[in-house]
């Protein structure tokens, strides 16, 4: 497979996770305020900023807006442009990127995708928030579940597919992580807390159905809310699809069926680096991930999670070439690859991601 049209499926399954986890964790933020009682505005400031921070655009946050008011916030991780990590931008540059690789992909999969950025970029779209923020992440939520369903039940499960649901995994594992360390203030540097008030347990409920597992934890663990449990269930549960866990798993294996490398063997930095973490989060307990503090650990995490995005780039996606000549003539040969369709010879192909966030 090009390396571009590889490039290409991944940054449009990440997109498309990005778009839908960003839903859910501003919808469970706004829903959690009927909750509460008696708000000022350093209150409520206090509430909104860790969903910046979550996503790790705090500086970019604050060149755009003076304070974390509830109305910039969302404006900014919903609708802002300016914001890479917003829905709009993260649907925009799903769509493009499936652009670039429109015969790659059924067209079930580029209409639905097609839908959904078109009514994102529509008036409708405003009016729909105006009337009830709710409906409109459902309606966010529901299209890229259809868009995950179709890509699953419609598209070849070859090397692209593979592709697809590396950058499907990797993301929902970094934003799951970010999710979880959401409330982070609230807990001690080291340790767990050993009770926790109504409010937070509240905040910790949010964080569950942020990511659709608030149910399947009732079954396991029951109505007690503590952060050891959540945890527990959103990084080390082996069977929550949205769990770090679960997503590591996919991503490893998805890595080794590109390759052929089987269990236990690694042919690149991005298969050993997946299995290392893997293995990490098979051999750990919860008592000792709060003994580092939970919020050093989700750190920690996260950088795994980019330096495997990291070497999963110079595996598959890039190439240094000696030459400028060099670097043209491999493009045209891949060009003419195209236009012929014939079945490429794996080539790596010098291109960055539309963006490498």
């Amino acid at each position: 497979m090009l390396s571009r049209v590889a490039n290409c499926l991944y940054w449009m399954s990440r997109y498309i996770e990005r778009a839908e986890n960003i839903a859910r964790l501003v919808d469970t933020n706004l829903q959690l305020l009927l909750d509460f009682r008696k708000l000022d505005e350093q209150r409520l400031a206090e509430h909104w900023l860790p969903v910046v921070q979550a996503t790790g655009d705090e500086a970019e946050f604050f060149k755009l807006h003076p304070v974390a008011t509830a109305e910039a916030v969302t404006e900014f991780m919903v609708f802002q442009l300016e914001n890479p990590n917003s829905i709009m931008q993260s649907i925009c540059q799903a769509r493009e990127n499936a652009r670039m690789v429109r015969d790659q992909i059924t067209g079930e999969l580029w209409e639905e995708l097609n839908r959904l950025y078109l009514f994102i970029r529509s008036k409708d779209a405003r009016s729909l928030w105006d009337q009830s923020p709710s409906e409109f992440f459902e309606k966010i939520k529901a299209s890229s579940l259809h868009i995950v369903g179709i890509t699953f039940a419609t598209l070849i499960h070859n090397e692209g597919w593979q592709f697809n649901q590396v950058g499907k995994f990797i993301e929902r594992a970094d934003k799951t992580s970010r999710i979880l360390d959401v409330r982070y203030q609230t807990l001690p540097d080291r340790g767990a807390p050993k009770s926790i008030s109504q409010t937070e347990s509240l905040e910790w409920s949010a964080i569950l159905r942020s990511c659709s597992a608030w149910d399947s934890y009732k079954s396991i663990y029951g109505a007690d809310v503590h952060p050891k449990l959540v945890a527990e269930f959103l990084l080390l549960n082996e069977e929550l699809p949205r769990s770090v866990r679960f997503c590591v798993t996919e991503l490893n294996t998805a890595l080794r069926r590109i390759s052929g490398v089987p269990e236990g063997r690694f042919v690149n930095d991005a298969e050993k680096l997946a299995g290392r973490l893997l293995a990490e989060l098979q051999f750990s307990t919860v008592d000792e991930i709060f003994d580092r503090g939970l919020h050093r650990y989700l750190d920690e995490l996260q950088l795994k999670l980019n330096s495997i995005g990291d070497a999963l780039f110079e595996a598959y996606f890039f190439l240094s070439f000696a030459t400028f000549d060099e670097e043209v003539f491999v493009q045209q040969e891949e060009q003419q690859q195209q236009q012929t369709r014939f079945t490429p010879l794996p080539v790596r192909v010098r291109r960055r991601p539309v963006v490498a966030r």
